[in-house]
C-alpha cells in the first residue's frame, strides 16, 4: 500500500465530509435568511442541506476506513460532479431564479465541490483502494 496516496484520498475524504456536515447544518438551520439573502427557495436550501448530512457521514466513515472500497471513492466523485452540475443548471433552466448573491454562492460552491472531485479522482488512482 502506497501511504502517501493512501493518506491523500483518506485526507480528501475527511476535508469533503466535513464540508458537506457544515453546509448541511447551515442550510438546515438558517434556511430562511439564506433564502432572504439569495433568493434561492427556502424549501429547496433544506432539502439540499438535509441530503447532504447523510452523505456527510457516508464519506467520513469512508475517510475512516483502513482501505477505501473503490467503489465508495467513485460513488463520491461522481455524486460531487453532479452536485455541481445541479447546482447551476437549475438557474440555467430558470427552475430557481437567484440573485447576485445566489449566483455567487451556487458558482462558488460548485467550483469547491468540482475542486475537491478532480483531487479525489486523482487520488483514487492509488493501489491502497480496493476493487
Amino acid at each position: 500500500m502506497n501511504n502517501r496516496y493512501s493518506q491523500s484520498i483518506l485526507t480528501l475524504l475527511a476535508l469533503d465530509a466535513a464540508s458537506c456536515a457544515v453546509m448541511g447544518v447551515a442550510l438546515v438551520t438558517a434556511s430562511r435568511p439564506i433564502a432572504a439573502l439569495t433568493l434561492i427557495p427556502e424549501a429547496l436550501l433544506t432539502v439540499a442541506g438535509a441530503s447532504l448530512l447523510p452523505i456527510a457521514l457516508f464519506m467520513a466513515v469512508c475517510a475512516r476506513a483502513r482501505r477505501v472500497p473503490r467503489w465508495a471513492v467513485q460513488l463520491i466523485i461522481w455524486g460531487n460532479f453532479l452536485w455541481s452540475a445541479v447546482s447551476i443548471l437549475l438557474p440555467l433552466s430558470a427552475l430557481i431564479e437567484p440573485n447576485a448573491t445566489g449566483w455567487t454562492l451556487l458558482v462558488g460552491q460548485a467550483a469547491m465541490v468540482s475542486a475537491l472531485a478532480v483531487l479525489e479522482a486523482r487520488a483514487s488512482a492509488s493501489p491502497s483502494l480496493q476493487s
